[in-house]
């Protein structure tokens, strides 16, 4: 311990220790957990390619199926006879290999030689092409899902039922997916249905092959919940996805299943069935089905966990040789000190005659070496460091009083920014709580309905606004600026749909408001963006449109070139100065302080489209009103 407290090189190897240790364990840890951020993104993204593919194949059979139906649907309603009726069901069939059956069921007596029933049907035995064609026995097929599910819509539908008489003996428990269309005679007289039946069976196996991961699965429920595709075949048509669910065990399960059912989309992670998994899920386009695959997080993070035990004996053992380095290299740096204390000590006992020589070294020693060999040889040359020293004082007092000034003009900024915010935010906020006093003034009851109506719209309208103003304040704010990090860029996006359902936004919020939309875009036509910016973006241009022209005449013009997606908003209002341009897309700078609004419109609307690769510009030769330009990649 005494030579311990002796050695000042085992001290400094200590402290560097100290010092050093912390910040490699925190840098250690940050990057574990980047590295658990990245995988599971990783993940996520091998998810959503999978969910993409096994979507593309349903699709792919169901668009089959349907168009095979519907082509021959108009030949079966005019040669709607027992016999060529068994020849139709027999050919869709056989020529159509993703069709495992087909029915055509008439309505009762429809053929008195047959009696009330008649319902001719085809089935592809197993996975062979071997086609089988029968009459089928008399039941009441009339309440069937495939059969009753079109004749209420009064037009094709999709349905997934379960065969209780298992009269289609290729699937598990007579699971089909059914498409099924009404038939009409000349007269317009319902006559029956024809129904093209797919295995679900062999949907599940085909999907089986696109899994990413090995305990990875998909699973597809209905507009009730109900499972009929799931690994667990026991719970295929018999429970639901809220099935014993408890809303506080189980409340991330129920939370999706409420999604699907809605038609929503997306990634989470998330418990199922007591399990962390990464699930992705998406509408089933066509029908009311939903599919999502389920990737256990333990698939997902095998290799990472595998890697952590390797990096930590890596870790021990790369502290045992940065020790053992260290003190080696600090009982070589510090042997010069030991020398010039013995000189020190003369100089200090008045020997002036020491001659201290000049060090090549330039870490700290040197430099302290190269100072006392300096201060011995001239006092003149310490004055004028004095000097030199005062110099720098007053400099740098010079500076913080610049800085100072700075500091204080920030504060100023601040507190203008606080007032406008304050201001911004009290209009809505005194509106809502003035008549949510009336509401509990009046009991709620006795206001008549269209005035409650009118209490009820004007509250939501400024809660609206009062949140678009915090959902700006946080794009604006650090956490905004990691936008560009955090988007994702693969959403599909229709061009016209998404500026179809901006104007509606617009026109939700704005009553008696006039916006007319102009495309040389099919309605098909489609990029790959993050549709959550993409429609700030264009919803800012829209709102400002309407705020400063009369609202009457604003117009949406899209089209496209080989790079970029256009959008160009035109008004006919005021216009903005040339005095004002170059201010626009800056952060809070508004036209005048009395105006409404944060000055985070057009900035944010800037920094979002510059994110997803395109920008957004004012075009300065348009001088009837304002004319934005917003353009995005174009991916196709």
């Amino acid at each position: 311990m005494i030579n311990i407290r002796k050695s000042f090189s085992t001290k400094l190897t200590v402290a560097l220790l100290i010092l050093a240790a912390p910040i490699f364990m925190v840098s250690l840890g940050v990057l574990f957990t980047q590295s658990r951020h990245i995988i599971r993104n990783e993940a996520i993204g091998h998810a959503s390619s999978a969910l993409n593919l096994a979507m593309q194949q349903l699709s792919r059979h169901l668009l089959f199926i349907e168009t095979a139906t519907n082509a021959y649907s108009w030949q079966v309603e005019q040669g709607f006879y027992p016999d060529t009726l068994m020849q139709f069901t027999n050919r869709i069939v056989s020529l159509n290999p993703h069709i495992d059956g087909c029915s055509i069921s008439a309505e009762p007596y429809a053929f008195s030689a047959y009696g009330r029933n008649f319902s001719a049907y085809s089935v592809r035995e197993g996975s062979t092409d071997s086609v089988t064609t029968v009459i089928e026995e008399p039941y009441d097929y009339f309440h069937k899902r495939w059969y009753k599910a079109p004749y209420e819509k009064h037009g094709p539908c999709w349905v997934a039922y379960y065969d209780e008489a298992d009269s289609l003996e290729l699937t598990i428990d007579g699971m089909v997916a059914s498409y099924g269309k009404p038939l009409y005679n000349a007269d317009s007289t319902f006559v029956g249905i024809i129904s093209t039946d797919l295995s679900l069976l062999r949907l599940s196996k085909d999907m089986l092959e696109l899994k990413p991961y090995p305990n990875s699965y998909f699973m597809m429920i209905d507009e009730d919940g109900r499972y009929f595709v799931h690994p667990d075949s026991t719970m295929l048509f018999k429970q639901t996805i809220f099935t014993g669910a408890d809303t506080r065990e189980m409340a991330d399960q129920i939370v999706l299943g409420h999604e699907m059912i809605n038609g929503k989309q997306g990634s989470k992670l998330m418990n199922i069935g007591g399990t962390n998994s990464i699930v992705c899920y998406k509408p089933v386009p066509g029908t009311s089905w939903s599919l999502a695959i389920v990737c256990p997080d333990s698939d997902v993070m095998a290799g990472y966990h595998k890697l952590i035990y390797l990096v930590l004996s890596l870790l021990v053992l790369g502290l045992l040789v940065i020790i053992l380095l260290c003190y080696r290299m600090m009982s070589h740096t510090i042997r010069p000190l030991d020398q010039l204390l013995l000189k020190v000590q003369s100089v200090a006992a008045g020997n002036m005659e020491v001659s201290i020589p000049h060090s090549e070294r330039i870490d700290v020693i040197g430099r302290l070496q190269n100072s006392f060999a300096t201060m011995l040889e001239s006092l003149n040359k310490h004055m004028k460091s004095v000097r030199f020293i005062s110099d720098q004082t007053r400099q740098r007092n010079e500076e913080l009083l610049q800085a100072a000034l700075l500091a204080k003009e920030a504060d100023q900024q601040k507190t203008t920014f606080i007032q406008n915010v304050t201001h911004q935010i009290r209009t809505p906020l005194n509106i809502i709580m003035g008549f949510a006093q009336v509401l509990s003034d009046a009991g709620g009851s006795s206001l008549p309905e269209d005035d409650m109506k009118n209490v009820a719209d004007t509250m939501n309208y400024n809660a609206t606004q009062l949140k678009r103003m915090v959902l700006m304040l946080f794009d604006s704010s650090d956490s905004g600026l990691s936008e560009e990090l955090n988007s994702h860029k693969n959403d599909i996006v229709y061009c016209n749909q998404l500026a179809r359902d901006s104007v509606a936004v617009v026109l939700q919020r704005n009553s008696g408001v006039g916006i007319r939309v102009e495309t040389e875009l099919a309605d098909d036509f489609r990029v790959n963006t993050n549709r959550i910016y993409f429609m700030h973006s264009l919803l800012e241009l829209l709102f400002n449109a309407v705020k400063y022209s009369d609202g009457q005449h604003v117009v949406v013009r899209i089209s496209a070139t080989d790079a970029f997606v256009t959008y160009i908003i035109e008004d006919q209002g005021k216009g903005i100065s040339e005095d004002e341009i170059e201010h626009m897309f800056k952060f809070f700078t508004k036209v005048d302080d009395l105006s409404e609004g944060l000055g985070l419109g057009l900035p944010l609307a800037k920094r979002h489209a510059q994110n997803l690769g395109g920008d957004v510009v004012l075009d300065t030769t348009y001088h009837s009103g304002c004319r934005f330009i917003l353009t995005i990649p174009n991916t196709n």
